[in-house]
């Protein structure tokens, strides 16, 4: 009796240590798989801030140097297909499929729409919000690019010219930083706060600092520091105006949209 317990204690002792060695094992294949994917995240973050942040507009002021601002639909096409690289370098292991594609296509047209509605209010358009909570929802990747067609689709309507490389690249710029600088998890008054002054600074900031600037050059060929501060100070109120917009809609929209797509992400299982 006391050999035959001494040998399934000993048994036991084997199995159970095998099992530990086992999780042991599984839980470092586990933290290497997280700091590999992690890796890759990096890698994948850093070559598209390059592409978006140095690439992009290196082409816009290519556009304005070079060509003289009469090229703009060769440097239109020239950012979207850079938006695209990095967009789809999402999809590293796989191509896109069609309901991400079209994901990206519905937040493009309710932009379109939201300024086409909006056109008789000068400035005071959905158009930043849509694209900040695109990019909040969907990564920074998609809210670029999101951002750019936006513009450039919706100058189909109102108008293009010189101004629409500029306000492709404003407007992706700030789906780009939404990305990075919020998740999808926007549940608190606070953080919905946070998301609005970064709205709010984004249109003033951002948006409004690069149309101003693109104005000064494209209006005078000896552009002078007066000048610039001349358009920053005369575009400020029209910039304000669109920054209130941004914020009023941002806080309307957010949480239903956001769940809407939330919900789709879960769904069908796109943008994971």
């Amino acid at each position: 009796m006391n050999e035959a317990a001494h040998e399934k204690q000993n048994m036991h002792d084997m199995t159970g240590g095998g099992t530990d060695e086992r999780i042991l094992a599984a839980e470092r294949l586990r933290a290497r798989m997280e700091a590999d994917e992690k890796k890759r995240r990096l890698i994948r973050r850093i070559v598209s801030a390059v592409l978006i942040l140095v690439f992009v507009p290196s082409v816009v002021l290519v556009g304005m140097l070079e060509w003289h601002d009469r090229q703009y639909y060769i440097v239109s096409m020239l950012i979207i297909l850079f938006s695209m690289v990095p967009f789809f370098f999402v999809f590293e292991k796989r191509r896109p499929r069609a309901r991400e594609l079209t994901l990206i296509a519905v937040m493009v047209a309710l932009g379109v729409a939201g300024r086409a509605a909006f056109a008789m209010l000068p400035q005071f358009k959905p158009i930043a919000a849509i694209v900040i909570i695109t990019g909040v929802s969907l990564g920074s990747e998609a809210g670029f690019i999101t951002g750019a067609l936006t513009a450039f689709v919706s100058n189909l309507f109102f108008g293009q010219g010189p101004w629409t490389p500029w306000q492709m690249f404003a407007l992706g710029l700030i789906g780009f930083l939404s990305g990075i600088l919020f998740n999808d998890q926007i549940k608190s008054k606070w953080k919905l706060f946070l998301l609005c002054a970064f709205g709010a600074f984004a249109t003033v900031g951002i948006y409004g600092q690069i149309m101003d600037t693109q104005y000064v050059f494209s209006a005078a060929q000896n552009v002078t520091w007066e000048m610039f501060l001349a358009a920053y100070a005369s575009g400020l109120p029209m910039n304000l105006i669109f920054a209130a917009a941004t914020v009023f809609f941002l806080l309307i929209l957010t949480k239903p949209l956001l769940n809407k797509l939330g919900r789709i992400k879960l769904k069908h299982g796109v943008f994971r």
